[in-house]
């Protein structure tokens, strides 16, 4: 044991977990800065700050279990608000940016509707009905 009460072994899986976590942040840094669009920006952060996150959250487990000498649980609290809240937050931003871009004259750059593709499909089917075979 040292100064801190945790033992060595402990300790040396914390701080790979963190190292871990520092490594995912840096990957969804450099992905925020390489890609080009707004959809290729969304994943790398939802992606890596995800894994980071968990990281964090097993390191803070077994760092304050060790330090207490009882199971240390309420870490759990902060990953599960952010597992449901991440996904959700990215298909919002999704639907935002492709309604931005839909309504801003940019309709080349994103595919239709599925309001519109379920139309051409409802029209088409009828002039194939009626053609002989």
């Amino acid at each position: 044991m040292n100064g801190s009460g945790v033992s060595l072994w402990i300790e040396i899986p914390v701080a790979v977990l963190l190292m871990l976590s520092g490594i995912f942040t840096l990957s969804a840094a450099i992905g925020l800065v390489r890609f080009r669009t707004f959809f290729q920006r969304m994943h790398p952060p939802a992606l890596a700050f995800s894994f980071s996150a968990w990281c964090v959250t097993l390191a803070s487990i077994l760092y304050f279990s060790a330090q207490d000498h009882k199971l240390s649980l309420h870490a759990w609290l902060i990953i599960i608000f952010l597992s449901i809240t991440v996904p959700v937050t990215t298909i919002l931003l999704a639907r935002t940016e492709l309604f931005r871009k839909r309504t801003g004259g940019q309709r080349d750059l994103v595919p239709p509707a599925l309001s519109r593709q379920m139309e051409a499909r409802r029209n088409a089917a009828p002039a194939q009905a009626n053609t002989p075979d």
